[in-house]
């Protein structure tokens, strides 16, 4: 009776053991192996802009910008024309961090408009076709050549799936779509939360349409700067909040940004 009682004893001891052993075993792996989640910042990603592109129309043009933004030219060069240009801004991207074939269509552009241009301090460069956690909207000082490159969201139209990746653009009025082209900076206002906001006017086919659409550059909280997927706009070059401020100041007034994709 005693072997009994000392045999049952035994095992219940060691049935013990094993459940702690066991459990202490898979506290170890949860906490030394974490989810995805939280160790991979490329499966995160920001909820879209909740807003929509047409809940303010864009002010009209006054006749005097219209008559401005009428003079601006497309570049129509030889190649050893193009080939001058480009030799004056060797200065400019020391770095290689911009596409070459889209910082040289900025910097012709640039160049050939320039007595049209009041804010010539900056030059940008959105490369639509880079990911959209991808830092792809490059600040070029025209006076260092340094650039500043920082996150900016595409259009929920131009990415359907919601990829990441724009895969299409235009330029109709509730689209929803980015679009591609030169843009010249405006006047800045208040948004509805108070922070400040810059107006676009479009100076190509195909994005003329931007001031009507209220396409503009402001802040937005689906945007960070981080790893992280960011939500899509309705058509604006939303940047993240800690950084709209001082792109605005920098970019407002007639500055030139030219988006566009390397295919």
């Amino acid at each position: 009776m005693q072997n009994s009682t000392w045999l049952s004893s035994r095992i219940s001891t060691f049935i013990c053991r094993i459940l702690i052993a066991s459990v202490i075993g898979f506290l170890f792996i949860s906490t030394a192996i974490p989810s995805h989640a939280e160790t991979d910042e490329t499966l995160l990603s920001l909820p879209d802009d909740p807003t929509q592109e047409k809940l303010h129309d864009g002010p009209p043009l006054t006749p005097e910008r219209a008559a401005l933004l009428a003079q601006f030219q497309e570049p129509n060069l030889t190649p050893q024309q193009i080939a001058e240009i480009l030799s004056q801004y060797k200065f400019v991207d020391p770095q290689h961090v911009i596409p070459q074939a889209l910082l040289n269509r900025a910097l012709v552009y640039f160049d050939v408009n320039k007595n049209l241009i009041s804010n010539q301090h900056c030059l940008s460069v959105v490369n639509f076709s880079e990911e959209s956690r991808k830092v792809r909207f490059h600040i070029i000082n025209m006076t260092t050549g340094e650039v500043v490159s920082i996150r900016v969201a595409h259009g929920i139209g131009s990415d359907p799936k919601n990829t990441g990746y724009a895969v299409q653009f235009g330029n109709t009025p509730e689209s929803h779509m980015s679009s591609l082209g030169i843009y010249l900076t405006a006047e800045t206002y208040k948004g509805e939360n108070g922070d400040i906001r810059c107006r676009l006017d479009g100076l190509s086919k195909t994005n003329s349409n931007v001031r009507d659409r209220n396409i503009v550059i402001h802040g937005a909280d689906y945007v960070e700067d981080a790893n992280i997927k960011p939500g899509r706009s309705w058509g604006c070059l939303a940047t993240s909040r800690e950084n709209h401020e001082r792109v605005v100041n920098e970019l407002k007034e007639g500055s030139i940004i030219f988006a566009g994709t390397t295919k």
